[in-house]
């Protein structure tokens, strides 16, 4: 305590140099939280964009279905979706936390108009639901989105290639869920430019009661449930609750996967955000590399002082800790500054965020560009340990430099 004391008080002798070292750490540990924000509301816009698109937050389907997934089996569905959906509201520990459930069904098929034909991918869904998620309402350049039962919309280079407009009839031949051959005829409603080859190239789309009929599916069935949850991060937790609670209705023979677990794209996902941790860390040193500039010279003014103290009898360990005690708590000071400053920031754009549309405008592939940084308290008390952790490892120099010094050389050269 007696150090302690001793520090504080030899932080307050020189207020100018203490204040812009303080200030220095702030401003990177400020930098560091408003990067740490930007880059956790960044990832979650990506992953956003993906699981919307692709899997969902919690992916529903059968043990069949995810076996032979790449093939997107159609006699593979869920029998009764809507069952799934009513044991999975309010279940307990998810309470507030589940945003929508979607059902989905995917399918391959052959797309005819008059002597031309192209195989194609089919994706069927609740046309309402799939403006939040698929999103291909936004990219319909001609037409409009699926409004009425047999409409269809279908990527510009398809239509091109299949020679059809709006209002053209568009046949469908598929393979149906009994190896049957099922045949149906769409209105073309709108044709969608996304700029991404694979959409625009071999994708439409459907409703889902019309994919049913196609594929000869029953009422209520579909391929697969996407869980769209409000926080992506509670995506393992959730699947934990899901695949127990269907288990104890009695609802056998589901797979309840996490986006986590599924491809490689949440691997990108942890490898972009350890990069990051390694860049808040350089920042970190580089704002606290000022009070090794500082501490020095500190111990090059106060050698007499340094001098005095070890004559009376100071162990050197003490003049250590002295020093050191100095030069963290100038980080701690500026680190805690720096992390209220960066919580605040992103806590008040958590709300506005940050709109993306305009730097995005050569992109017309439907996707959410507005980014909200995160606001957390944790990564807050986190970067200010940092801070501190930091600024204690670069006073140690400066602190060793001051008790290594000789008593008598260190009076005589200050006199």
């Amino acid at each position: 305590m007696r150090i302690l004391g001793m520090a504080f008080r030899n932080v307050g002798r020189n207020r100018r140099r203490s204040a812009l070292a303080l200030s220095s750490v702030a401003i990177s540990i400020l930098l560091v939280m408003v990067m740490d924000g930007l880059m956790t509301g960044f990832l979650g816009s990506i992953v956003k964009n993906y699981t919307k698109n692709e899997t969902g937050h919690v992916n529903i389907a059968t043990e069949g279905y995810r076996a032979r997934e790449r093939f997107m089996p159609i006699d593979e569905t869920i029998a009764s979706s809507r069952e799934i959906v009513d044991a999975l509201a309010g279940l307990p520990g998810l309470e507030g936390k589940v945003q929508s459930v979607a059902e989905r069904i995917r399918f391959g098929v052959v797309l005819s108009s008059g002597p031309r034909s192209k195989a194609a991918l089919g994706i069927a869904g609740d046309p309402e639901a799939e403006r939040s998620l698929l999103m291909l309402d936004r990219s319909v350049k001609e037409g409009a989105y699926l409004a009425a039962p047999g409409d269809a919309i279908l990527g510009e280079r398809l239509a091109e290639d299949l020679g059809l407009g709006l209002g053209d009839t568009l046949k469908v031949v598929t393979q149906k869920a009994d190896s049957g051959l099922g045949f149906k005829r769409f209105r073309v409603a709108g044709i969608f430019r996304t700029g991404v080859n694979s959409l625009d190239e071999a994708v439409f789309q459907v409703g889902i009661a019309d994919a049913r009929e196609l594929l000869g599916l029953p009422e209520g069935a579909s391929q697969q449930l996407l869980v769209i949850l409000k926080d992506y991060r509670d995506s393992d937790k959730a699947a934990g609750l899901m695949a127990g609670a269907l288990g104890a209705k009695g609802l056998r023979g589901l797979s309840v996967q996490p986006w986590t677990a599924m491809g490689d794209f949440p691997k990108l996902v942890k490898m972009a955000a350890s990069v990051y941790y390694w860049m808040y860390a350089v920042v970190a040193f580089l704002g606290a590399f000022i009070i090794t500039n500082i501490m020095m010279m500190v111990v090059l003014e106060r050698r007499k002082e340094i001098g005095v103290l070890k004559s009376m009898g100071m162990p050197s360990r003490e003049v250590l800790a002295l020093f050191l005690a100095e030069g963290t708590m100038l980080g701690a000071l500026g680190a805690a500054v720096g992390a209220g400053l960066g919580l605040a920031f992103n806590a008040v754009f958590s709300k506005l965020g940050f709109d993306f549309t305009s730097a995005m405008s050569g992109f017309d592939w439907p996707m959410d560009n507005i980014v909200y940084p995160r606001p957390n308290v944790l990564a807050a008390l986190a970067f200010f340990a940092m801070g501190t952790a930091v600024a204690a490892i670069v006073s140690l120099l400066p602190a060793r430099s001051a008790a290594r010094m000789n008593p008598v050389e260190a009076i005589r050269s200050a006199v």
